[in-house]
């Protein structure tokens, strides 16, 4: 009697309660019922979505919603007793989806949720909430899409120390990068050309100005180094002001320019930043081109590994969140940061100005003798030791009165830099707010 109800109870149909019918929300359930055969031999049971959450019920999804209980407001969703798994699919680190996700972390169901803006800045409450509850969190559709990168951090390299992670983590601001390379346009106009063809949204601010990128790399420091990362302290930039004439520039130099969020933990503490960065043209990541995500790894056993793919859609991300859910109808589940959750304050990035490393520099100055001279006693006065000097394009107009002056820097510290930077900026022959760069070599 005993094992043939529990044999039944491991069978039988995983409910599902779907908050968010967006493009994601519509893309899961299309995928659970293209790949149902196929979804429930591995998952060993079948998955069933039961109830949905949307605001408007008259708006075609491309999905048959029929028989589906459906729920104006989310959180009572969690509280529908043929729902066994949450599926939060809102977006948003406050208001509703935070709402539904503690809501039904606290009745101790499981969660899957593609937030991770949420998971970037409650992060650690939640795990403590699911560790309280039992109550497992998946989030493998919160980074890079459909890249499996949260199943390579937290389990592929479980027993490994990892030394660094990071990468590609925002296909708008790759793909903005990617088209001023190639037609050497201007930043303005590649991203109303992205808003229109659906790579950028109408308020591109989160993706271009670094907070997207940031987000997901706050989620794999954490997983990486085992302890949530403190969001507030990872230093943001975004790619507005690199110019198609940097892109320009880096090429002549042997380089491209990519938005990157890299965490490293080394003896000081931890660095994590989202900047853009020049990395040679050879490497592996500088060919991760247009919408393409790559995320990086590199651990004290396992090496380097890079994986790369799309980063966001119906399709990868809908194919993340359904691995989780075969997790969990598996009945395999883990600790939200791969360890068990405790009271320990999240961990601080340390200040920027904190790092050293080489560094692209692009001015524009007046075209007058003595110009370079003041600038590289600038240089000298802040410790700051130059590799090379570019000036004028093959673009320039030698009527013009300012030129385009590059210079590339040997390993520094990163205050100096800075100092030197808001030096230069103060000097009258430097007509533009100066382009500072870093190098990412290893």
């Amino acid at each position: 009697m005993t094992s043939s109800s529990s044999t039944s109870s491991h069978t039988a149909p995983l409910r599902l309660g779907i908050a968010g019918l967006g493009t994601v929300g519509a893309g899961v359930i299309r995928l659970l019922n293209t790949n149902a055969d196929l979804v429930t031999a591995r998952a060993g049971r079948p998955l069933h979505v039961t109830a949905v959450s949307a605001r408007d019920r008259t708006r075609d999804r491309g999905v048959d919603l029929s028989g589906l209980r459906w729920y104006e407001n989310a959180p009572d969703l969690v509280a529908d007793p043929d729902v066994d798994v949450v599926v939060e699919l809102i977006g948003g680190s406050e208001g509703t989806a935070r709402a539904v996700v503690e809501a039904a972390l606290a009745a101790g169901k499981p969660v899957v949720t593609a937030n991770k803006a949420l998971l970037a800045i409650h992060g650690p409450a939640l795990a403590r909430l699911s560790a309280e509850k039992s109550a497992p969190l998946l989030f493998e559709a919160a980074v890079a899409g459909g890249i499996p990168a949260i199943k390579m951090v937290r389990e592929g390299l479980a027993a490994d120390r990892l030394l660094r992670i990071g990468g590609i983590l925002n296909g708008t601001c790759n793909y903005i990068l990617t088209v001023m390379r190639e037609t050497g346009k201007d930043f303005g106009t590649v991203l109303a050309d992205a808003q229109q063809l659906g790579y950028a949204e109408a308020d591109p601010s989160t993706d271009i100005d670094g907070l997207d990128a940031a987000h997901k790399l706050t989620i794999l420091a954490g997983l990486a180094f085992g302890r949530p990362v403190a969001f507030n302290s990872v230093h943001v930039e975004g790619i507005r002001r690199i110019g198609a004439l940097d892109l320009s520039f880096a090429r002549t130099l042997g380089y491209r320019i990519k938005l990157l969020g890299m965490a490293r933990m080394g003896e000081t503490g931890l660095e994590a930043r989202v900047t853009p960065c020049l990395v040679p043209e050879n490497a592996p990541i500088a060919q991760v081109d247009g919408v393409f995500n790559a995320v990086v790894a590199e651990g004290a056993f396992a090496g380097r590994l890079m994986i790369e793919g799309r980063g966001a859609g119906a399709g990868p991300t809908a194919s993340a969140v359904a691995a989780d859910l075969i997790d969990i109808a598996r009945g395999h589940t883990i600790p939200v940061w791969g360890v068990q959750a405790t009271d320990t304050p999240p961990l601080q990035a340390n200040p920027v100005s904190a790092g050293t490393g080489a560094f692209y520099l692009r001015l524009l100055v007046e075209d007058r003798p003595g110009v370079i001279a003041d600038i590289t006693a600038v240089l000298r006065d802040c410790g700051v030791s130059l590799r090379s000097m570019l000036q004028h394009t093959p673009e320039q107009n030698d009527a013009d009165p300012y030129v385009p002056l590059v210079l590339v820097t040997h390993q520094t510290s990163e205050a100096a830099m800075q100092d030197a930077v808001t030096r230069i900026d103060g000097l009258d022959v430097v007509t533009d707010t100066p382009v500072m760069i870093r190098i990412e070599t290893d």
